[in-house]
């Protein structure tokens, strides 16, 4: 009787670490997904600052037309990214494309003294200032939750209940410095 006891005593603990290490995965895969939101939420905010840029652009350089169309197509296709990956290489794509826009402003001084866009060019320096906090908040949380799923034993349980691995949000060698847009 009293072996009985102990068994169930052993079973009952076991089954209680397994649902806490089950729980602490959910935990973090969430957590994953609300840094992956706070991305989504600055990507949304920057593509919304673009048009405006680009007409503001427009009104003072309108021979610039393949740039335009450049930054247009790099915003469509961020936009439009899927994976984490392909988002993040869409994502420098669009940066590049900007500094080409901005490199296209500093030929033109009375652009560069435009309220309209001296705000835009603020918004979207503080825009890529938040998506790179967004980006670390979300690759910590990444990291943790890949880090659980590889040691044992919660890679057992993650195994049992299909936790997979996310990827990180990088960026492109040439883009570890964040988009210049002071004048």
């Amino acid at each position: 009787m009293n072996m009985t006891y102990i068994l169930l005593i052993v079973a009952g603990v076991l089954v209680l670490y397994v649902v806490m290490l089950f729980n602490s995965l959910v935990n973090l895969r969430n957590r994953v997904s609300e840094a992956w939101s706070d991305i989504d939420v600055q990507l949304k905010r920057r593509y919304d600052l673009i048009p405006n840029l680009i007409n503001t652009v427009k009104g003072y350089a309108t021979h610039e037309s393949g740039v335009f169309e450049k930054v247009t197509a790099a915003r469509a296709n961020a936009m439009q990214a899927g994976s984490t990956a392909d988002k993040a290489q869409a994502e420098n794509m669009l940066s590049d494309t900007l500094k080409s826009l901005f490199a296209v402003a500093e030929a033109y001084p009375d652009l560069k003294a435009n309220q309209n866009f001296l705000e835009l060019q603020r918004e979207l320096s503080d825009t890529e200032n938040k998506i790179q906090a967004s980006r670390r908040f979300y690759n910590g949380n990444v990291l943790s939750l890949n880090n659980k799923i590889d040691m044992f034993p919660s890679n057992v349980v993650a195994g049992i209940f299909n936790f997979a691995k996310r990827e990180f949000f990088e960026v492109a060698d040439g883009e570890k410095a964040p988009v210049k847009v002071e004048f």
